[in-house]
């Protein structure tokens, strides 16, 4: 038998996605295993799309940042006083240390190394004991600005500065959930975890509810009937699927205050998958979303975040919620840990073999055809 580790995995992915959706596979083990993909996704994915950082609520006064790394490049969103939203270089002009780190509120970036302070626009503000040094002058020194975005709430960074505006990318995503107002939605937590799986393997998971009702058996698996899932083609940007609930998870379906939402739409979860890796589950009554990088073939770096919609923010028993939501989305995350965990250790075996996608899998094809497009050309 031929070990498909021994081919290139781009030619490989290309080969795959060659097929129409009818006859399609998964993509093939190397795809995911290998240090070379690993290394054009890097530099023609991370390096040139938007990636959000999070939500903009999470940035809401002065001072307040969110540091992160795309492609090897450390970045922080920090809100200047003025209400400005800059992404900077998060790397030190003198011996190039990393300044901020997570997230928090600083009334000025300071290096942890020599204490040169930066102002939250990233122009330096002091850097001690330099006056000796006669080419010196702190006025030409400020952080290098990276572009950035907001969009219904999020926030995109691009190294790319010549990425087509996230709006006018995300426009058809936009549309298909006006109704939600999904710009209006409070986050409530954020957390940051690493897993032992393959960054797309965790983006697969999210994109298909095939897995539901088996490796969910324990928590949401019983409340979506698989012939009640839509999964549309996906388009350029993103693709989507639908799930309706119903009422015994009250904070999935519309708050009976909300009057912009009608009929099924009222019980209607979007997940959508915002190319390359921001995965948002919207409901009427809550969102929860991660944001993935890659850290090495085996493992990725997630932000998970959520929160609820205005309507239940408001509700006398808003806490009540919000406890329910943040108990249920822990114990799914436990898991969709040990399911993607399983699925790379199995895809990094010899005799691992991509297997026929079903219908429900709809977005996984199109997330690979997405991933060729940027890959292989």
């Amino acid at each position: 038998m031929k070990d498909l580790n021994d081919i290139d995995p781009v030619a490989l992915l290309r080969e795959t996605v060659s097929r129409r959706f009818e006859e399609a596979r998964a993509m093939p083990p190397a795809v995911y295993t290998s240090e070379a993909f690993l290394a054009a996704e890097l530099e023609q994915v991370f390096a040139k799309e938007w990636l959000c950082l999070g939500r903009a609520s999470a940035l809401a006064e002065p001072g307040d940042y969110a540091a992160w790394e795309i492609a090897g490049q450390p970045v922080a969103v920090v809100r200047d006083r003025d209400g400005t939203l800059n992404a900077l270089s998060n790397v030190c002009l003198h011996r190039m240390s990393t300044l901020l780190h997570g997230r928090g509120r600083t009334r000025a970036i300071v290096c942890p190394y020599h204490a040169w302070t930066y102002n939250l626009d990233g122009t330096l503000r002091g850097a001690p004991a330099m006056t000796k040094n006669e080419a010196f002058d702190r006025k030409d020194y400020c952080l290098p600005r990276l572009r950035c975005e907001e969009w219904l709430g999020w926030v995109f960074v691009s190294l790319n500065p010549d990425a087509p505006p996230v709006a006018e990318r995300l426009a058809e995503a936009e549309g298909l959930v006006a109704d939600f107002a999904m710009e209006t939605y409070v986050e409530t937590f954020f957390e940051s975890h690493v897993w032992d799986t393959n960054w797309k393997v965790l983006a697969e998971n999210f994109m298909e509810s095939y897995h539901l009702p088996v490796c969910h058996a324990g928590t949401i698996g019983g409340l979506s009937k698989l012939d009640e899932m839509v999964c549309p083609p996906g388009l350029a940007a993103f693709n989507y699927h639908t799930i309706l609930k119903d009422d015994s998870l009250k904070i999935a379906i519309a708050h009976p205050s909300n009057t912009r939402l009608e009929g099924d739409r009222r019980r209607t979860t979007f997940l959508l998958a915002i190319y390359p890796s921001l995965l948002i589950t919207l409901t009427p009554g809550y969102f929860w979303y991660l944001t993935l990088h890659p850290q090495g073939p085996g493992q990725v770096r997630i932000g998970f975040g959520g929160g609820m919609s205005p309507d239940f923010v408001g509700d006398p028993d808003a806490q009540a919620h919000f406890a329910a939501m943040k108990a249920l989305l822990d114990e799914v995350n436990l898991e969709d840990r040990g399911c993607t965990e399983k699925v790379f250790h199995g895809l990094s075996s010899r005799l691992a073999r991509p297997g026929h996608l079903s219908h429900l899998e709809r977005p996984n094809y199109d997330f690979a055809r997405y991933l060729a497009s940027r890959v292989a050309g």
